[in-house]
């Protein structure tokens, strides 16, 4: 049987815009664009487990609003069940520090990037209802 891994995913708005960001190439899933986010740990909320990962993952603040989407997604090394919300910044710009790469697209542009293929339900989401 495999793990379960409960994570959670930030969809930061800016100017009608959307962070993407890229994982590293010795990460699983190497080289494809994700939304930033991670785990939950145990105790903790999907907000409180989003405003962390974003804060030592990209040294920013954010707000966490509604929910987009909610995925469980197969992988060889376990299953994913991933939670994807509406955020905005509230304090710095996010830097790279685990990401490879990070572009601000617009959301019928998310479509061009190779995303994991658990963001891709937030994506067509996103699509339907901010396009």
């Amino acid at each position: 049987m495999k793990k379960n891994i409960h994570v959670v995913g930030a969809v930061i708005f800016e100017d009608n815009k959307i962070l993407c960001a890229k994982r590293g190439g010795e990460k699983a899933l190497p080289h494809l664009w994700e939304f930033p986010g991670g785990k939950i740990e145990k105790g903790e909320s999907p907000a409180d487990a989003l405003k962390r990962e974003l804060l030592e993952e990209m040294k920013c603040k954010i707000d966490v609003h509604e929910q987009i989407e909610y995925t469980i997604y197969e992988y060889d090394f376990g299953v994913v069940h991933l939670t994807t919300f509406r955020c905005n910044l509230i304090e710095e710009k996010p830097v790279l520090t685990e990401h490879i790469d990070m572009k601000w697209l617009t959301p019928n542009e998310l479509h061009q990037l190779e995303w994991a293929p658990a963001d891709i339900p937030a994506i067509e989401k996103i699509e339907s209802l901010y396009v």
